[in-house]
């Protein structure tokens, strides 16, 4: 692993509520998922009269989180990971990564990673960011014609702690994977929320949920957790409580790190 003699260094990260996180690392600033709408209803792009239905402000505006280097999106077709204000955002940064078919619809500074691709960005001190896509996927075997394609990401640099940002995972065959490659992995940000739709997929999850979320950290060896993505919209399903339940459970309180 990528700076496995560096894991002493706490990697900053905040969370914005939602799937939005703000990650320094190697002196670059990346955010994931970008969310800073008002609280509303989203249709979807389902038969019938689905809608995602936002419940909680962001406590900052894009704007607010000053120069960003790049955006981590893990997928570009709902909104709950990409809304009106987050999209705005995109023109406004270097490069975003997401998923190839993400890149081609939203085109000009976007580019696509296949899983296990890796991108190199430069680091103002004259070293290299590894962004690596990873595998994910948004709901049970089969869902991609109905959720689409998901990515994760991965962040190394010889220097410095890795980080995992898991997207809309809800396999915990593909952490496995990952792990496979990358274990031990320092900072852990975990997309739960157990989001789940009762008219798709017969309830089963399209995230992972708190109990699945510690099986992951186990999986990776994380050091840090850092949950996001489980609260501020109706269909996700468990919150702190839950998250903090679960990982109690699981002898890894001491891992949570909720970076609000």
């Amino acid at each position: 692993m990528s700076g496995a003699s560096a894991t002493s260094e706490k990697i900053p990260v905040r969370v914005y509520g939602g799937p939005t996180a703000l990650i320094e690392y190697g002196g670059l600033r990346f955010v994931t998922d970008p969310t800073f709408d008002p609280p509303g209803e989203y249709p979807m792009p389902l038969p019938g009269n689905h809608r995602l239905v936002k419940t909680d402000s962001s406590p900052v505006t894009a704007a607010d989180l000053g120069p960003i280097d790049a955006v981590l999106l893990s997928h570009d077709e709902h909104d709950d990971n990409l809304d009106n204000a987050g999209r705005a955002l995109l023109a406004e940064v270097p490069v975003v990564f997401t998923t190839d078919s993400g890149a081609g619809r939203l085109g000009g500074n976007v580019r696509g990673l296949a899983f296990w691709q890796t991108a190199e960005l430069k680091r103002p001190d004259g070293g290299t960011v590894a962004v690596t896509g990873v595998p994910a996927r948004h709901g049970p075997v089969g869902c991609e014609p109905i959720t689409g394609d998901v990515i994760g990401f991965m962040l190394t640099s010889d220097d410095l702690p890795s980080v995992y940002v898991s997207g809309d995972n809800a396999a915990l065959e593909h952490v496995k994977e990952i792990a496979e490659k990358f274990a031990p992995v320092d900072t852990a940000i975990l997309f739960l929320g157990g989001a789940r739709m009762p008219f798709a997929f017969d309830g089963a999850l399209l995230t992972l949920d708190s109990a699945l979320g510690a099986e992951a950290a186990k999986t990776l060896g994380a050091r840090r957790v850092v949950p996001a993505h489980y609260d501020s919209w109706a269909h996700f399903q468990e919150g702190r409580a839950e998250i903090e339940a679960a990982f109690t459970e699981a002898g890894l309180a001491d891992r949570l790190d909720f970076a609000r």
